[in-house]
Parts: C-alpha cells; sequence; structure tokens
C-alpha cells in the first residue's frame, strides 16, 4: 500500500456507512415506555436521557475500541480501563450531567488474571478521576464469538433538570472554545495502527522520545472541570471530540461550526498524517487533532473557561449557514 492510500475507510472504517447504519437501527427504535420514568429528547445525542422528577437520570454506553490491539503488542493494559471510563463520562460531561456509577462488560477468547488485573487498575483511576462508584459488570468467555479481549462500559449519570444542557440554545455569533487533548484518545485507532505498522512500528521515537506505542496508549483525558465551568458561566453547548472528528459538532445544533483558528496539534498526529499521505480533511474527520472537547459559548464566557481549564482557546463560532468548516474547507 502507497502513502497516498491511507484512510480510514481503507483502514477499515467507513464513517458514511457508519452513519447510515446507526440511522437504519435508529430509525428502527420506536417505542416509548409508558408511565413515569419516561425518556426525554430524541435518540442521537451523546447521552440518553430519563425523567426522575426535578432529575434527570442519563446513560451513556462506549468501550476503548482497537485500541486494545496496540495494548496487545506491548502487552501493557495499565490504563485501557482509564479509556474505558472517560469515553463514557465525557459523553455525560456534553450535557452537563454528573456521572455516579458505572459498569463494565468485558468479552473475550481467554482470561487472564494478570490482564484483567491491569485493566482493573484502570478502570479504578477512571472512576478515581471522574469521582464515581463502579458498581458492578459482567466478564464472558466467547471463545468462537471474539478474538482478544474487548472492553466497554455503561455509565449514569444524573443532573436537575434544568441544568441540563443540549445545545438548543446555540444561537449565530457563539465562540467555539477548544480543549487541548491528551492525545489520540481511544478514536481512530484502526487508521492509527495500519499507518503505525504499514510505515513505522511501535517502537519508533518521535521528537519528545516517546515511542509510537507510547503515544497510542496514552489515556483519554477525563473533562471532570466541565462541571466547575458550568457553574462558572453560561454554556449554550458542548462536544466530546470522538470519532467523526469535527463532524461531531453536528450532533449539537443546524446551525453550523466555522473553525478558523484550531488548536496546535501534537506531534503523533503530524507523524501519521505525514507518514500515511493523509489528507487534512480526512484527519480533521477521524481524529481529534488535539481537541478533544467543546465549549459553545457567549464571548462573556470565554475567560471564565480558561481560567479553569488552561490551554483552552476561542477555535472558531456558529454560523447561520449550516455544515462544519474547517479554514473554510467544508467537512463532508
Amino acid at each position: 500500500m502507497t502513502a497516498e492510500e491511507h484512510t480510514y475507510r481503507e483502514a477499515g472504517v467507513d464513517i458514511d456507512l457508519e452513519a447510515r447504519a446507526v440511522r437504519a437501527l435508529i430509525d428502527s427504535l420506536t417505542y416509548r415506555r409508558s408511565g413515569d420514568f419516561s425518556m426525554l429528547g430524541k435518540v442521537g445525542h451523546f447521552a440518553g436521557l430519563i425523567d426522575f422528577g426535578q432529575y434527570v437520570l442519563a446513560l451513556a454506553v462506549d468501550g476503548v475500541g482497537t485500541k486494545m490491539l496496540v495494548a496487545d503488542a506491548l502487552q501493557d493494559w495499565h490504563t485501557v480501563g482509564i479509556d474505558c471510563i472517560a469515553m463514557n463520562v465525557n459523553d455525560l460531561y456534553v450535557m452537563n450531567l454528573e456521572p455516579v456509577a458505572f459498569v463494565d462488560y468485558i468479552a473475550t477468547d481467554a482470561l487472564s488474571p494478570e490482564k484483567m488485573a491491569q485493566i482493573g487498575e484502570g478502570l479504578n483511576e477512571g472512576a478515581r478521576l471522574s469521582n464515581m462508584n463502579i458498581v458492578g459488570g459482567e466478564t464472558a468467555t466467547l471463545r468462537g464469538l471474539v478474538n482478544g479481549l474487548d472492553l466497554a462500559g455503561t455509565c449514569l449519570g444524573v443532573q436537575k433538570k434544568e441544568k441540563v444542557v443540549t445545545g438548543e440554545g446555540i444561537v449565530p455569533g457563539d465562540l467555539i472554545v477548544g480543549v487541548p487533548s491528551s492525545g489520540i484518545h481511544s478514536n481512530g485507532l484502526t487508521l492509527a495502527r495500519k499507518v503505525v505498522e504499514d510505515c513505522g512500528s511501535y517502537e519508533t521515537r518521535l521528537s519528545n522520545n516517546k515511542t509510537l506505542g507510547e503515544e497510542l496508549l496514552t489515556p483519554t483525558r477525563i473533562y471532570a472541570e466541565v462541571l466547575r465551568v458550568t457553574e462558572a458561566c453560561e454554556v449554550h453547548g458542548m462536544c466530546h471530540v470522538t470519532g467523526g472528528g469535527l463532524l461531531n459538532f453536528k450532533r449539537l445544533s443546524e446551525y453550523g461550526f466555522s473553525f478558523t483558528d484550531p488548536l496546535d496539534v501534537p506531534e503523533i498526529f503530524s507523524w501519521l498524517q505525514e507518514a500515511g499521505g493523509i489528507s487534512d480533511t480526512e484527519m480533521y474527520r477521524t481524529f481529534n487533532m488535539g481537541m478533544g472537547y467543546a465549549f459553545v459559548v457567549p464571548e462573556k464566557s470565554v475567560a471564565a473557561i480558561r481560567a479553569i481549564l488552561p490551554g483552552a482557546r476561542v477555535v472558531g463560532e456558529v454560523t447561520k449557514e449550516p455544515g462544519v468548516r474547517l479554514k473554510g474547507m467544508e467537512m463532508v
């Protein structure tokens, strides 16, 4: 394979097909519970909401994905539990929901006490960072169905109904404040692994003296400071930048999002792009590119966010014209 051919689709993940497949699934989910504790909002936001009187309960579910294969290659599973929890709690923070409880699900072809102990270390640290209880879980040995180990989980969040942030308050002229990621997080690893395996190795060192393997295993940042931000200032919407990159912003509003001054791009992304011959559009629709989280706010809120989250800064604004644009180029 030549460098020019490295795309997420050719590595095995078709974002457009995934969107159509998910839409086909959601369109089939028409039943709604009668009685108390009804569903609030629609399926498709970062978390699902349940009416609980003056409160809402929220559920999010996610996993570590093919980052587990990097952990297997390096025989190091200490931090993947942090990724599992981060991918869930960050989806709750987006709606100003406080994570309170978590259950994990492990499917594997064969059990290893050593691997399970290391995974447990990461889950425990993720729970500490997000101030959340791990209340249970399930482990299934599925030889013949699963090849390796898949780690996922479900998170329960809570918030007073009037404090939930859905994105409905977003208006043209709002500013987008980006918050730095800790690296690649737990998305786009199918493409990242393909480039590393084709164009280097997990032992290849970057200028910061970290190996590619170490960079890819750096755990996803947990944005627990969000709950302080929403208490300190007015927030109209928030986005957890995961698989699909900047296209995640389409989930927040029918208005457009124009990114004119993106955050600095960490070296791991620059290496992947150069080694794999990947276009800017493909990079920004696959990876977080150094921005793992973002606030959509009126200008008066920017100072408060920057005081709580060093490194955060304005990266763009909301426009009347729908769509997502990076330096004037539309992302599709």
